[in-house]
Formats: structure tokens, C-alpha cells, sequence
């Protein structure tokens, strides 16, 4: 008979773990799929051989006491199957892959969602409160998440015997391998539903509409995602909710564009209101503010209106208001306005004005260049 305890190079007094462990260092040294070596199957079919007997209380008692562990039925190197799982174990930590160990629970965390939410302006540069209605799964009211009509329950599964898996044998080079699959008759849940309650249809929720209240914080802009833990819809078994993310979409605006957190907009100046300058009211999200337009504001020049913009979505503050100045030339004019501008012209010498080129206006860096070299 062969020293497991020496093929697992562990001693008599080695405990469950240690034996483990043991096995799980040589099966990733020796498995076939990793050792190509003529010699590797053999030996990883004795160290799972070992593993088989010593890692089995039952077994490992009659080997201790000199008895043959397989009763008789086979000796060392004769190919007694040994579980799959703990094979995938030296490799991944825990069972087969796709497999659990166990029943599962009915109770399963439900799907995170995401909805749109569209705004104004206003209130994105204010913050606000809304109103979302949305369409979720909440738990069922008539099992109470069970999925069980009123006053039945679940029974332990006839296959499986309550274990969610089921185990299957079959022959390979390594032996007899035992492999698990979650069970097809209660699909790993261990139990059966055999009266499944009418209002869900055994899910153990039901989906409904509802109407959440939301504070969407100053400074939002489109693309911006608040996340509502908890708030999304709860998963089967009446499982944990998940969360609700909302994504804020803010609507186009008539008037103000928005420029990071500032707004712009633009002002249209008849020629004489330029010229002479004058006091523009503006509806502002504040409320009216005055604009002072000074005499000879030219086309394109700017004012800003300080923190008079969006509020700033971390940190304090606001950003501002910039209000573009576009001037109107008149086109369609009377014979009297036309005289009077003829006249203006003559007052200031402008009767044959001679157009010049304007030196072009020079960028930042020009700006930055002339100021380095002193001029």
C-alpha cells in the first residue's frame, strides 16, 4: 500500500488544512495541462490518489489503522475517483468554474438602472427639486418576497436532496473525475416552489410605478449622473434593491448659452443707442439687472455681469454673466432720416470717408511676445 503521507510530503500529524494545502501546491506543479512531462500524469494521479484518502475522515481512519480505505475495492494506482472540484481548487481557489458549492438563495441583488432626467436652465443653475416616475420591480406585497402563495412554502428538491448540485462520474486518463452542476429539477436553489404565488409568478417581486423625490444640486449640466442608493429595483426573492443612477439632461435655453459655468448672451443695440450709449434692462435668472452701455460700445464688445452665471457644482461661488454687444446699421431708411444722417456726416467731416486697413488684432501670445521684447 503506498504512504499518502508521503506523496503529499505531509506528516501523520498534519492537519485538514495542511493536507490542502499540500495537495493544492502539487496538483498546479504536476497537472497535466501544466506539466508537460511524460511522468507528470502519473504522479498527479498518486497525489490525488492521497488527497482522496487522507482528505476523506472515513478513509483516512482506515488507512491510519492499516486498512485497505477502499474497502476492498481497488488498490493504491487503481484509478478511485476523486472529486473535480477539488482539483479546480489547486488552481482557482474554489469550486469548478461557473459552479457554487451549496444551494443558492432565492434572494438575489436586484439590476442598478438608469433614467434621464430633463431640466431647465434655471434650474440647473439654482439646483431644484423633482419629481422622477419611474417603472421598477419592488417586492411582492401577497408572498412577501417568499414566491410562495399565502400559507404554503418550498420543499426540499427530490434530486438534489436540498444540495443544489447534482454530481456525475466519468472516466478520463486521470480515472474516474467527479464533476458538479448546479441541479436541472430546483436550478441550485436546493428547494422547490410547488405553489407558486399567483401575483408574481414564484419571483418574489412585482413591477410597479412609483414616484421618487429628487434634489438635483446647483450646477448640474447635461451628462451629470446623480446615484440614489437603494433606490433601484429590488432583485428576485426580494433580494436587495439596487441602485438608481439619473442622469441629468438640462434643456436648451431661448436666451443664455452656458459656457462651463458661465452664461453668455447678446444684446442688439440700435446704432444711435451705441453711439450714444444707454441703460439696457435685462431678465436675468436673478431677476432685472441694468446694463450700462457707454457711448461708442462697438460691435462684439463685451460686458460681464459678475456672478450672475451658474453656481459652481463643488466649492462655492458662481460663475458670470456675459452679455455680447451686436450693434444694428440701419437699412431701410426715410428721405428725412437719410438727411439727417447726410447732415451728421457733414458735421463730422465724414461726407467722403476714405476706408482704412485695420492692423490685425493681435492673440495672446502676440500680446505676450511684444511685451517680453519691450514694445
Amino acid at each position: 500500500m503506498s504512504d499518502y503521507y508521503a506523496d503529499l510530503g505531509v506528516t501523520h500529524a498534519a492537519t485538514e488544512e495542511e493536507i490542502k494545502r499540500a495537495y493544492r501546491k502539487l496538483a498546479r506543479k504536476l497537472h497535466p495541462d501544466v506539466n508537460p512531462d511524460a511522468g507528470a500524469g502519473e504522479q498527479f494521479k498518486t497525489v490525488s490518489q492521497a488527497y482522496d484518502v487522507l482528505s476523506d475522515p472515513e478513509k483516512k481512519r482506515a488507512y491510519d489503522m492499516g486498512a485497505d480505505p477502499y474497502g476492498g475495492a481497488g488498490a493504491a494506482g487503481s484509478g478511485q475517483g476523486f472529486n473535480f472540484n477539488d482539483v479546480m481548487d489547486a488552481f482557482f481557489g474554489g469550486g469548478a468554474a461557473g459552479t457554487q458549492r451549496g444551494p443558492r438563495s432565492r434572494a438575489q441583488r436586484g439590476q442598478d438602472a438608469l433614467v434621464r432626467l430633463d431640466i431647465d436652465l434655471s434650474k440647473a443653475v439654482f439646483g431644484s427639486d423633482e419629481d422622477l416616475t419611474i417603472d421598477t420591480a419592488v417586492g411582492c406585497n401577497t408572498c412577501k418576497g417568499s414566491g410562495s402563495q399565502p400559507g404554503t412554502g418550498t420543499v426540499t428538491c427530490s434530486v438534489c436532496n436540498g444540495a443544489g448540485q447534482v454530481q456525475s462520474v466519468q472516466r478520463s486518463f486521470l480515472g474516474q473525475v467527479m464533476t458538479s452542476r448546479p441541479c436541472g429539477n430546483c436550478q441550485g436553489y436546493g428547494t422547490v416552489i410547488q405553489h407558486p404565488c399567483f401575483e408574481c409568478s414564484g419571483q418574489g417581486r412585482v413591477r410597479t410605478r412609483r414616484t421618487l423625490k429628487i434634489r438635483v444640486p446647483a450646477g448640474v449640466d447635461t451628462g451629470t449622473r446623480i446615484q440614489l442608493a437603494g433606490e433601484g429595483e429590488v432583485g428576485p426573492g426580494a433580494g436587495p434593491a439596487a441602485d438608481l443612477y439619473v442622469e441629468v439632461n438640462v434643456r436648451p435655453h431661448g436666451i443664455y448659452s452656458r459656457r462651463g459655468d458661465d452664461l453668455h448672451c447678446t444684446v442688439e443695440l440700435p446704432m444711435t443707442a451705441a453711439a450714444l450709449g444707454t441703460t439696457v434692462s435685462l431678465a436675468t435668472f436673478d431677476g432685472d439687472r441694468d446694463l450700462v452701455v457707454t457711448p461708442g460700445t462697438q460691435p462684439g464688445e463685451i460686458h460681464t455681469l459678475r456672478s450672475l452665471g451658474v453656481t459652481h457644482l463643488r466649492g462655492g461661488g458662481r460663475g458670470d454673466l456675459i452679455v455680447h454687444s451686436n450693434v444694428q446699421t440701419p437699412t431701410h431708411l426715410t428721405e428725412e432720416q437719410g438727411q439727417l444722417l447726410r447732415d451728421l456726416a457733414t458735421l463730422r467731416g465724414e461726407e467722403r470717408p476714405e476706408g482704412r486697413l485695420a492692423p490685425l488684432e493681435k492673440g495672446l501670445m502676440g500680446k505676450l511676445r511684444d511685451a517680453f521684447m519691450g514694445k
